[in-house]
């Protein structure tokens, strides 16, 4: 992987509801249970995902903010020059049991109503990958250690 381009998502976990203060977006109620984000990374995957699996760094993305409070547990990309976030966050979000937490998380840049999604259970890489259709070929599952 080195430094490809490309998008990924985090699937965090968050073990205990929470409340916390996201940035420009204001205080924030947050469910337990399994949020899916979806980013792109033009500049490398690998560094854009190390710095979101470390956590503890300057709160700049929104992602930021929640990562203070829940853990990455898998990530999955794709490695392309394509800017294929928005495609993702509409893939993901026809999921089963798929919900938007916050409206504008991580989408200030597109016209998304959302780049994180919120799921009961566990979200399923193989039915993303399915939701992909064609733009899923090649997505790789990665546990957030290959990042360190």
């Amino acid at each position: 992987m080195s430094d490809l381009k490309g998008t990924y998502a985090l699937v965090l976990k968050l073990d205990r509801p929470s409340t916390i203060t996201v940035g420009k977006l204001g205080t924030c109620s947050f469910s337990s249970g399994y949020y899916l984000y979806v980013g792109s990374a033009l500049g490398g995957i690998r560094l854009r995902v190390r710095r979101h699996v470390r956590g503890g760094k300057r709160l700049h993305w929104h992602i930021d903010y929640l990562r203070e409070v829940a853990a990455v547990i898998e990530v999955w990309y794709l490695a392309s020059t394509a800017r294929l976030e928005c495609r993702w966050y509409r893939a993901a979000a026809g999921m089963n049991g798929a919900q938007v937490p916050v409206a504008g998380f991580g989408s200030s840049e597109c016209r998304c109503t959302s780049h994180l999604l919120y799921f009961a259970a566990m979200p399923s890489f193989e039915r993303f990958q399915r939701q992909l259709d064609d733009a899923g070929i090649g997505l790789t599952r990665a546990a957030p250690e290959d990042f360190r």
